[in-house]
């Protein structure tokens, strides 16, 4: 099959005939009609997560699928060939990812039914970076009323964490430079959005906003410490980046550290959400498999939203 892999790392990735995988026990296999490009991903290739997870080479990359269910491993039950699925890779080891024709995913942990309503291109897009938002808010218990603060707000996880954090009735102030990219933050959701620029002096546009600060902080980019500084005392903020509890001691915050659980159920909400056209997968550019590069490039420029890889 087709697949994006990389040889070694750090290294860009790159196109290559690979064998297809088939699936072990309790596995699925799934013939992969869309994926996206993750900071995940965009990490795996600048060799960033060499001695945490093991590499098996040539590794294909990719953690967001969508696509129909090809084979069943033994054991397998609550899927049948010919369902169509989405996800993300959950494997301990870094090497048979998505962004390829097949890929093989446990049935018991990454991957949900797409529903009726939803665009499979949406679906390809939506696992990680959703599940990364979700667990973000779920992390913060956001209460209708309470100020929170998007930092990182343009990107894919970001401008989900947008419309969820307003759906729970919370007042968002999100991170964006002025032009395009507010307009595409305060376009997100019929709520009131306010953008401010992370390029100028954040913490005063925060602070006329928040005076006495505000509950809590979405921390999906910029500098943990100094976000910390712009919330009340008591105050929260979960981190998808690392930042940690020692990062803020003596600013009598706290820190949650997140690590995305694309568990079954945080899927399927997440899916129905989107298929309800409550929650928008802000798809902004789509590469198919062969310009996989050009999709990685993109996104390290910087593109708005999701970034999607058509498989097939």
């Amino acid at each position: 099959m087709r697949a994006v892999t990389l040889n070694e790392v750090p290294s860009v990735p790159a196109v290559a005939e690979v064998d297809a995988p088939r699936p072990e026990a309790g596995e699925l296999l799934v013939k992969v009609a869309v994926s996206s490009v993750n900071g995940f991903d965009a990490a795996t290739a600048a060799g960033y997560l060499q001695g945490m997870m093991e590499h098996r080479f040539p590794l294909v990359v990719g953690k967001d699928f969508a696509g129909t269910v090809e084979a069943l491993g033994e054991g397998v039950e609550g899927f049948a060939v010919g369902d169509t699925v989405f996800g993300v890779v959950m494997k301990p080891f870094l090497g048979t990812g998505s962004l390829a024709e097949y890929v093989t995913v446990s049935a018991g942990y990454g991957v949900a039914h797409v529903p009726a309503g939803l665009d499979i291109k949406d679906a390809g897009a939506l696992g990680l970076a959703g599940t990364a938002a979700f667990d973000s808010l779920t992390a913060l218990d956001v209460a209708k009323g309470e100020t929170v603060l998007v930092s990182g707000a343009t990107g894919g996880v970001g401008a989900l964490a947008v419309q969820l954090a307003a759906a729970t009735g919370a007042r968002v102030i999100a991170t964006a430079r002025p032009g395009a990219e507010a307009d595409f933050i305060t376009g997100l959701t019929d709520a009131d959005v306010a953008a401010v620029d992370f390029t100028s002096d954040l913490a005063a546009q925060v602070r006329a906003l928040a005076p006495e600060g505000v509950e809590a902080i979405m921390h999906l980019a910029g500098d943990g410490a100094e976000l910390a500084g712009l919330l009340k005392p008591g105050g929260r903020i979960a981190s998808t980046v690392g930042l940690t509890q020692e990062a803020v001691t003596g600013q009598g915050v706290t820190v949650h550290g997140v690590m995305a659980d694309a568990n079954a159920q945080t899927l399927t909400a997440l899916a129905e959400k989107a298929a309800s056209g409550t929650l928008r997968v802000q798809v902004t550019a789509t590469f198919p498999l062969e310009q996989a590069a050009d999709a990685f490039a993109a996104f390290g420029a910087g593109t708005l939203g999701k970034i999607a890889v058509t498989c097939s």
